[in-house]
């Protein structure tokens, strides 16, 4: 799964190289409001039009279900790549029709195009042979750089690898290389972090880690379902019912394998859930086990905050996935920002994976002090799964 031939280890002067990208970024009014997705594609596409390479750029953009929808085209996208490489690259029409292709032929060495969003094609998604031989009908080499995409089997990150010579991209080599090694090789001690609501999320994930860490840290809604399974009163905190037979078994499976399993020793209560989320709250600190029956648990409490800190600061290697609380919410947010600011100030190895943990690290500006933020959320959960990702394992070994 982690060695995989990259864009260095393939010949692509003067050939056609199709690149999937993660153009996903948030527009608002038809402008981008971030271009981060765009800005971490630019190490590879630099590298290949460097090399004499013909360029096909390939993403999709939000979820147009299968039919063509201006609002969702790549349009902004091309116009920024154009302003950040210092070159035209311009956007086809279509996908794999007379528009395409007559781009695609006209392309010199070292020029790029991009091709319309890839969903606009009801066949990506199904992951259609047909799609996915006439995209590689346009090129000679595929690359996958799109580590957001890569749990999905669709055409354009995985259904074309049949058909091509398939390597990765810069972006795809550090995911897999960083997160690849802390799973399989991890220095010691080894502590996951892992938060977010619900249990159910996250229930292969805890049971894949309790085979590889020294330390299980659970903050966020799903570690009231773990204090439940201790036997404490929750209040009215969010409470997976049906999962807390679960938790018992997780908590004695860490205790036969010698993992330490941390739980949230005491907890950040108000009468109810912000209402809108970031409102002004009035909150109070109590011993987890001593949660009101007419109150909710909204965020770790200040002693918590200090033994998960403390966890991570003494670790070799942290992976961290889920915020802590509503971090959404000022006042709720101070067990997420503690302990991002514990692996900002830890010496290990700090991986955080995508979704809301990556949004607070970088609203936080720590984002520079962590060896690496995952680009994506549901892709990188998958990884700490242990699943094999279709988009990487389509990938020519090295």
């Amino acid at each position: 799964m982690y060695n995989k031939k990259t864009i260095e280890d393939v010949a692509v002067q003067g050939k056609k190289v199709l690149v999937r990208c993660d153009f996903n970024v948030p527009l608002k009014d038809g402008k981008i409001t971030s271009d981060k997705r765009i800005v971490e594609a630019l190490p590879t596409i630099k590298y290949l039009l460097a090399q004499g390479a013909k360029v096909i750029l390939c993403s999709h953009m939000g979820k147009p279900k299968g039919e063509v929808n201006p609002k969702y085209s790549l349009a902004p996208v091309a116009a920024r790549l154009t302003e950040l490489l210092g070159q035209n690259v311009a956007l086809t029409a279509d996908i794999v029709g007379e528009d395409a292709k007559a781009k695609v032929a006209a392309l010199k060495e070292g020029e790029a195009v991009l091709l319309e969003n890839v969903r606009f094609d009801a066949r990506e998604e199904k992951n259609d042979p047909e799609f996915a031989k006439e995209l590689a009908s346009l090129a000679e080499v595929y690359v996958n750089d799109a580590f957001g995409t890569a749990h999905r089997a669709h055409a354009t990150t995985a259904g074309v690898a049949d058909y091509l010579p398939a390597v990765c991209g810069y972006l795809i080599q550090k995911e897999i290389g960083i997160m690849g090694k802390a799973l399989a090789n991890p220095e010691r001690p080894f502590v996951a972090i892992l938060g977010g609501a619900k249990v159910k999320d996250k229930l292969n994930v805890i049971n894949n880690l309790l085979t590889k860490v020294d330390t299980l840290i659970i903050g966020g809604g799903m570690a009231y379902t773990f204090l439940a399974a201790k036997g404490y009163s929750v209040g009215t905190s969010l409470l997976d019912e049906e999962k807390i037979d679960y938790c018992k078994d997780m908590m004695k499976k860490a205790e036969e394998k010698g993992v330490k399993l941390l739980l949230p020793i005491d907890t950040t209560i108000a009468a109810s859930f912000p209402d809108p989320i970031d409102a002004p709250i009035e909150t109070a600190i109590v011993d987890s086990d001593k949660i009101p029956a007419d109150k909710m648990g909204l965020d770790i409490g200040p002693k918590t905050m200090e033994l998960y800190a403390e966890a991570a600061k003494n670790a070799k290697t942290v992976v961290w996935n889920g915020p802590m609380g509503v971090f959404e919410n000022p006042t709720l947010a101070k067990g997420t920002i503690a302990v991002a600011k514990a692996l900002a100030e830890s010496d290990a190895t700090t991986i955080v994976g995508g979704g809301d943990s990556a949004a607070a690290c970088e609203q936080l500006g720590f984002a520079d002090k962590i060896t690496h933020i995952s680009t994506g959320g549901g892709a990188s959960l998958e990884f700490l799964e242990g699943l094999e990702l279709p988009g990487i394992a389509c990938l020519e070994d090295k």
